[in-house]
């Protein structure tokens, strides 16, 4: 019975710092202003434009594997 109450005291326990944690972060989150939000965003954008787009693969390089599910379709269409 003791092993019970102190697993569901342990069990309350964790619940609450989840929510102090939780709440820790919300507050937080909620301490920006708007600026400061679309100023982060347009950091965020600039460095995703400069990182360059890969190529396509070529069906070569999809065939390229025997076992592929995709190299098996593509290799019976050709």
């Amino acid at each position: 019975m003791r092993l019970w109450k102190l697993l569901g005291l342990a069990g309350l326990t964790g619940v609450a710092a989840t929510g102090v944690v939780l709440a820790r972060h919300e507050r937080q989150r909620r301490a920006y202003t708007p600026d400061d939000v679309r100023a982060r965003l347009h950091e965020r954008h600039a460095g995703l434009a400069a990182v360059p787009e890969p190529a396509p693969p070529t069906a070569a390089e999809l065939t390229a594997g025997r076992g592929h599910r995709l190299a098996r379709v593509l290799r019976r269409r050709a």
